[in-house]
């Protein structure tokens, strides 16, 4: 089901409950929340029905220019959300921006953290710098959380684990398809970027960030990057997640170009009643992986 109600901040996209009666008593339950800068998801797992049994997203206006005007947006949908001030066993954030970048793990030192990411993104002097270790792929992720956001959802449960987007999207496709024989590129569909994951040989060859207005720009970035890793639009399968379905222009267009594309196929180690489509279910796929 989905309901667009209009504030002056915040705006909710969907809205999917089962079980009402689960929802009354969530203190075994797990929450997981995803975080950006023109949005906020969260998704409630009850863990003794393994069962996805929540999942409610929200857009935000002006992509929250100033760090001030984020955590207001935030701090309203708490205002809002009644399941998010309930008590859980276990809570994970997800934050998901363009301030990360991934280091080989033999070349890591934590001393030197922020050299690894001030090339590639902006950050300033007193950013705090983190990184995520990706399990079983001897990467480091490093990358700048939404610190304020954090301090907030600290005080509201008291301890939570958090991610980077990325570290969630890269460590999935990595775990369910690193043994494949041909080359894949991963293209992960947001209403203003998208993210480019390319594995090949069982090895992570790339993982970028691009900004797009029009499907010309999108296509225009994922030829450059085959072109420059020389993979061969007749030979390479192209997988899409995120906001992307076969109706959509950036399908069509790549479709065009590309002989093998496909939308993604969600696995998951929880169940979702049917009014979990898989178009929802694909638009939140790093949300329902994060955990």
């Amino acid at each position: 089901m989905e309901i667009g109600l209009h504030s002056m901040m915040v705006e909710k996209k969907i809205q999917i409950n089962n079980n009402s009666k689960d929802l009354n008593n969530l203190n075994e339950s797990h929450l997981s929340i995803q975080l950006s800068l023109d949005g906020f998801s969260f998704c409630i797992i009850n863990k003794t029905l393994n069962e996805v049994t929540a999942l409610y997203t929200y857009t935000f206006p002006n992509n929250s220019p100033t760090p001030e005007k984020h955590l207001e947006n935030v701090v309203e949908v708490f205002s809002k959300e009644k399941l998010l001030n309930r008590r859980y066993h276990t809570v994970n954030i997800t934050h998901v921006n363009e301030l990360s970048s991934l280091v080989p793990k033999a070349f890591f030192v934590p001393e030197q953290i922020k050299s690894y990411i001030k090339y590639s993104s902006k950050v300033y002097k007193n950013d705090y710098i983190v990184h995520d270790p990706l399990v079983n792929h001897d990467m480091m992720n490093v990358y700048v959380p939404f610190v304020n956001i954090n301090n907030f959802l600290l005080e509201k449960f008291g301890a939570f684990e958090y991610k980077h987007f990325s570290t969630v999207l890269v460590e999935n496709l990595m775990n369910t398809y690193k043994f494949s024989e041909r080359p894949h590129m991963f293209v992960n569909i947001c209403d203003e970027h998208f993210e480019i994951v390319i594995i090949a040989n069982s090895k992570l060859l790339l993982y970028n960030s691009f900004k797009y207005k029009t499907k010309e720009d999108f296509i225009y970035y994922v030829l450059f990057t085959a072109e420059q890793l020389k993979l061969d639009t007749e030979k390479f399968e192209m997988i899409f997640s995120g906001e992307i379905d076969k109706e959509s222009e950036l399908y069509k267009i790549a479709y065009t170009y590309i002989r093998n594309i496909s939308l993604i196929e969600i696995r998951s180690k929880y169940s979702f009643q049917s009014n979990f489509t898989e178009k929802i279910k694909r638009r939140n796929f790093t949300l329902l992986n994060q955990f």
